[in-house]
């Protein structure tokens, strides 16, 4: 069955020229510009492809990549608004709209919204909606404790950011355990911390797998890892250099690659550590 806004694996069933037409099995023969095919696109051989529906309402097929597909959110740039609602640039040569009835603030050409992106059943045309919340936490969540999953930032309070994970529910991830910058539309890994009684999920973005020492180990560590295990940082280094690359105190690094070392997670080196 095709799923328009999608990944399709279609078969080539004939050559013409301007492109080829894939089987579209109930949706017919659908049009795949030749502008996108491979010079060695063969009769016969099957390509994975975006279907969609094109400014004249023909469903058409391309190689390239959207910034989100539907059932998914993603973070898209207003490119044009018209009386009717906004354009965005999501990546097809054809931009998402976003009627201004599915959009939780007026948008503005040139900034970009969150949004969620499905498929409208009665027109068939693929949209968008900023009103997030008619799309998330439909349904109890199916993960499980320590489980490590895509999220993308939602919102921010005070106290924690909301983030929604696998486009379908939502989380908190508390601030006091952040130490870095995030901001809307950021894309980020985060781990299952705790599903509450009310279903409600607590977020982390460090492994509960991996040895609790404290958050500024942790970070240590995360560093480390997305640095091909080598910083090169150490407790001569000034505290404005520490504070950059890792947002602590120098006192509060020297406790933390102290605890490390003993526990034989780090190497300590005159000019940086090392991850073991």
């Amino acid at each position: 069955m095709i799923e328009i806004g999608k990944y399709n694996t279609l078969r080539v069933v004939r050559k013409v020229d301007f492109g080829y037409y894939l089987d579209g099995e109930e949706w017919g023969d659908i049009l795949f510009p030749i502008r996108y095919a491979p010079a060695d696109l063969a009769l016969d051989s099957y390509i994975d492809v975006i279907v969609y529906l094109d400014g004249e309402e023909r469903l058409v097929a391309t190689t390239e990549k959207p910034f989100g597909h539907v059932g998914e959110v993603a973070y898209l740039k207003v490119s044009e608004v018209n009386e009717f609602g906004a354009f965005l640039d999501w990546g097809l040569m054809k931009e998402l709209f976003a009627p201004f009835a599915l959009q939780k603030d007026k948008m503005e050409k040139g900034k970009s919204y969150l949004v969620y992106i499905y498929l409208d059943e009665i027109t068939e045309r693929i949209v968008a909606s900023s009103k997030i919340s008619r799309f998330v936490d439909l349904a109890p969540p199916l993960f499980k404790e320590k489980q490590k999953l895509e999220g993308i930032v939602w919102s921010k309070t005070d106290f924690a950011y909301k983030v929604i994970i696998n486009h379908s529910n939502t989380g908190i991830l508390y601030t006091n355990e952040v130490f870095r910058p995030l901001h809307t539309g950021d894309k980020i890994w985060v781990y299952i911390k705790k599903i509450r009684d009310d279903l409600k999920i607590d977020l982390s973005l460090y492994n509960p797998e991996i040895v609790r020492f404290d958050e500024f180990s942790e970070l240590i560590l995360e560093k480390l890892r997305a640095n091909n295990g080598f910083l090169k940082v150490s407790d001569a280094s000034s505290a404005d250099i520490i504070y950059q690359t890792f947002g602590m105190s120098k006192k509060n690094f020297k406790k933390s690659i102290g605890m490390l070392y003993k526990a034989h997670k780090i190497i300590i080196h005159n000019d940086g550590i090392q991850l073991v």
